[in-house]
């Protein structure tokens, strides 16, 4: 089912909207989100021009569009350099959803490890995840742009599971920790109680590995990332129409965005994410 399932809960909204129907809001009583952020990115955007910064978020969600595929997930959205995927809806798959968003953020953070950015090839990517599971109620929002949204309060505790993180860990709150261990096969070590805004103490912990049998799932081999047919009536892009596809140096990258992306007026200075042992060499 692997590589399909992404496709298929894409059709499943698309194919609504096209006949016309309303895809009504439901409520979902647990599923798994992921969100995940570049540590330092506000900064290095700041230093680059704006196609340097598009090229770069272009070939960040490229490679992470084709390692997600090869799950039974939702992209939901990207802002700036967040990334937001969640399992177990719009089609229910029981508990799984935990597993899927577990082997999929320690997939995606050993490909971040190796991810060479175009415009500073001697800088690494430090990228901080958070996940959570609990309920969501999830529907289409809008009507010129549909897009398929999350609510609830799952929501607000993922994403700070993901700023209360640290580089290159993949932070793990208790309720989504209580799954991993009902499905077996992943390894979490307990990181204790920290304060997180909002929600009071929590114990979380750090997901740091899974067993080999959970790492040998089929992966499609062509990464080449094709929008649905179905989906090119409903795309969220404007870019598709000619009329819009000039570039706009003072247009935001996302205008739902609250996050601001400064770019520098001239030739970027160098800034390194990360030193590489190279550097130090």
């Amino acid at each position: 089912m692997f590589g399909e399932c992404g496709e298929r809960e894409l059709r499943y909204v698309a194919d609504q909207l096209k006949k016309g129907n309303k895809v009504e809001a439901e409520s979902f009583d647990c599923v798994t989100i992921y969100f995940s952020d570049i540590v330092g990115f506000t900064t290095m955007s700041a230093q680059s021009s704006p196609l340097q910064v598009v090229d770069f978020l272009n070939d960040l969600y490229t490679c992470f569009d084709s390692i997600i595929e090869n799950y039974d997930v939702y992209k939901v959205e990207t802002i700036g350099d967040a990334y937001m995927v969640v399992s177990g809806l719009p089609i229910k798959n029981g508990n799984n959803h935990a597993a899927e968003i577990a082997s999929m953020a320690l997939h995606l953070l050993e490909a971040i490890k190796k991810f060479v950015i175009r415009h500073r090839p001697n800088d690494s990517l430090m990228l901080r995840i958070g996940l959570h599971s609990g309920a969501v109620c999830a529907g289409v929002v809008g009507q010129k742009m549909p897009r398929y949204c999350l609510f609830g309060d799952t929501v607000n505790t993922a994403s700070r599971m993901e700023s209360t993180g640290l580089p290159l860990r993949i932070h793990c709150s208790e309720a989504c920790k209580q799954l991993l261990d009902k499905l077996g096969g992943y390894i979490l070590e307990e990181r204790g109680v920290i304060s997180i805004k909002g929600k009071g103490e929590m114990s979380t912990y750090w997901l740091v590995g899974q067993e080999k049998y959970r790492e040998n799932k089929p992966q499609k081999q062509n990464h080449t990332i094709q929008t649905p047919d179905v989906l090119r009536s409903v795309t969220r892009s404007s870019l598709r129409h000619s009329k819009l596809s000039r570039f706009n140096p003072n247009r935001r990258l996302s205008l739902e965005s609250q996050k601001k992306i400064r770019f520098a007026p001239s030739s970027p200075k160098t800034f390194a994410l990360k030193p590489s042992p190279n550097e130090n060499a």
